[in-house]
């Protein structure tokens, strides 16, 4: 068994490896890019649900989850996407691979702590504009993204409630190069940023449950108070030869500067509830509200962008239809199925951008352990093609490998 388990691994491991650029959207312009954390792949699978309180499975998500383990748990989930990005006259196929986070969560008496590392956000675009009247063409390319590590202690303080806390700290480096220049002309301009981003921010949340009637209620709340991020830029503005045929090269170097701001990075509150009997079934929903980022682009000067509120729907849940059959593997398998509606609170030539998707996919115990596989399929639909925007359709093939056991038992014999 321990050989299947390594070999899971070893095949984890080598899906991601082929990882190179976390994110192709041209939607990752803004802000600090693309936020590409939408919890783990069980809670991502039922919609992003994450007021689930599960004995063998981390939910990063809300820190309360932490005092319900009952084994030593070690996972990681990545992703493989296939995508379409579309305009009225135009399309482009985009692939890429990701790890999207690593965790372990090891359980106390009536608590328990996680500690992990996330990949959050990710930068990833190249974009050409060109105006046929004016004969200016710009292009713009970005690469990066901000991690987080994180820590979180949860604990009961009644059999049916539990509370939490999680302390982050977010680093990353953003690069991006502008590029302007004019038919016939033979000098162009080029800007070129390095930002180092760093800062704190922390996590509390609850969850409570309860016996209603043969029915067990489940409800979870979580709130992400997010601090400002130091934002450390080097930035160099150069005049280059162009042609279409070869790589700019530097004419004149026009200024260098160094600068140091602050990004506020947006509040985030998430409530949800649903009802099910254990380790059989559940539905459930969840609302997540962030409040309006006004930090806009970290660099240029966006007069057609803007941010507003944000506002996450999720629906979701699971089914087991026996998971002590030890006979009849295909009854122990949990299956798992959702949908999430989101409106991501970015604003571009007054289209706000939407992002929604449905959701499914499998639990799959590894032989006689407690350990699992979860496989799935995410398909959804991002922004539009109204206002000259781009629309991204995209499936993304998601799956998470979760190693359970029990560590620090005394041993009666040697």
């Amino acid at each position: 068994m321990t050989k299947k388990i390594l070999l899971s691994l070893l095949l984890f491991v080598s899906f991601m490896a082929v990882a190179q650029q976390s994110t192709s959207s041209p939607y990752s312009f803004y802000g600090i890019g693309e936020i590409r954390f939408k919890g783990t792949v069980e809670n991502r699978l039922m919609g992003g649900l994450s007021f689930l309180p599960d004995s063998i499975h981390v939910n990063i998500q809300n820190p309360a989850s932490y005092s319900y383990l009952k084994l030593t748990s070690f996972t990681l989930g990545g992703s493989f996407n296939s995508g379409t990005l579309r305009t009225f006259t135009e399309k482009e196929k985009t692939q890429r691979s990701t790890l999207d986070y690593l965790a372990v969560a090891i359980p106390l008496k009536n608590s328990g702590f996680s500690f992990g590392l996330i990949p959050y956000s990710a930068v990833g675009y190249r974009i050409r504009n060109a105006d046929v009247n004016s004969g200016i063409t710009q292009k713009f390319e970005g690469t990066g993204g901000m991690n987080k590590v994180f820590f979180g202690y949860g604990m009961q303080l009644k059999p049916n409630l539990s509370i939490g806390a999680e302390l982050n700290y977010n680093f990353g480096k953003i690069e991006t190069t502008s590029l302007k220049y004019m038919t016939g002309i033979q000098y162009g301009t080029q800007e070129n940023n390095s930002t180092v981003l760093s800062g704190f921010d922390y996590k509390v949340g609850m969850m409570y449950q309860r016996k209603i009637a043969k029915y067990d209620f489940y409800s979870g709340l979580h709130y992400n108070y997010n601090s400002n991020l130091n934002a450390n830029t080097d930035q160099v503005i150069n005049s280059v030869a162009y042609s279409e045929f070869y790589t700019p090269s530097v004419v004149d170097v026009l200024s260098e500067t160094k600068t140091t701001s602050k990004i506020h990075m947006p509040n985030q509150v998430s409530f949800g509830a649903g009802i099910g009997t254990s380790r059989n079934w559940m539905i459930g929903t969840e609302l997540t509200w962030s409040q309006s980022n006004a930090m806009g682009n970290r660099y240029d000067n966006i007069t057609v962008a803007s941010f507003e509120n944000a506002m996450k729907y999720s629906l979701g849940g699971f089914w087991v239809p026996n998971y002590d059959a030890f006979s009849n593997y295909l009854k122990k398998i949990t299956y798992r199925a959702g949908f999430r509606y989101e409106n991501t609170g970015l604003v571009i030539q007054n289209q706000s951008i939407k992002d929604y998707a449905f959701s499914a996919g499998f639990g799959l115990p590894l032989g006689g352990t407690f350990s699992n596989l979860n496989l799935g399929v995410e398909y959804g639909r991002k922004g539009t093609t109204k206002a000259n925007l781009v629309q991204e359709n995209y499936t993304n093939v998601v799956m998470s490998l979760s190693l359970n056991d029990k560590w620090f038992v005394k041993r009666k014999y040697d």
